[in-house]
């Protein structure tokens, strides 16, 4: 299927993954809208598009309030990028930075989820894409909660798919399952052992977002009765 004119919703897109998806994408043809919260970024971002000679917009978004994330129209590609990472032992019990990955990585998800599915069941189609982690697929220690979150994600992105198909409304859904990928996750972490060990492990292993922004493209850009549920994404390095 041709990304060109399709309409690309990316939120988390100021940064890593999703700036990375939208200029890659742009630069195919798509109309890239873009959400986060640090619009001085996306500002950046949709200029050096423009530059390209891509299309994009931008809007202010916090994932966590759904009446930010509704009002989405003619939409054809969701990708829910937005997340954070404050790791650290369970036994921590920073209760604030785990309501802070439920609120993020998980409702976020679902509030993106519940905003285009009206849409796309009217369409009968759309492409809902989000970014999990390998967390949700292995547990790692000082990653419990997030890899909670992580591991629900995969599966009511799942369950999208499979209701779709019973009920023929042709709506594609896409899992990503990075691993060490050069972004801002790691910068984030508060626990000083787990920051250090991760940032360690992440200057010596991590791969550039354009990575994830090839899988993305290449689950959209498959025909229309094809749907790749699911990619991981390894570094080569990585054991």
């Amino acid at each position: 299927m041709s990304i060109r004119d399709k309409v690309v919703v990316i939120t988390g897109a100021s940064s890593g993954i999703g700036a990375a998806t939208a200029t890659m994408l742009a630069k195919q043809g798509a109309k890239v809208m873009l959400g986060a919260r640090r619009t001085q970024r996306l500002e950046a971002l949709v200029r050096d598009i423009e530059h390209l000679g891509g299309k994009a917009a931008y809007y202010q978004v916090d994932v966590t309030q759904f009446d930010q994330v509704q009002g989405l129209v003619q939409v054809d590609v969701l990708f829910n990028n937005a997340g954070i990472m404050p790791n650290s032992p369970m036994s921590d019990v920073r209760l604030d930075e785990w309501n802070a990955m439920i609120d993020v990585n998980l409702k976020g998800v679902l509030h993106g989820i519940a905003a285009v599915l009206p849409i796309f069941k009217a369409q009968k189609s759309g492409h809902i894409i989000t970014t999990s982690s390998v967390a949700g697929l292995k547990n790692y220690v000082g990653s419990g909660v997030y890899g909670a979150t992580k591991f629900a994600v995969r599966n009511a992105m799942e369950v999208v798919r499979m209701e779709s198909a019973q009920e023929g409304t042709r709506i594609r859904t896409t899992t990503l399952f990075p691993a060490a990928i050069d972004t801002e996750l790691v910068q984030h972490i508060g626990e000083p052992a787990t920051a250090e060990r991760m940032k360690s492990f992440y200057q010596v292993h991590s791969i550039s977002p354009d990575a994830v922004a090839s899988c993305v493209r290449f689950a959209i850009e498959q025909p229309e009765d094809v749907d790749i549920s699911e990619m991981t994404i390894y570094p080569t390095s990585q054991a």
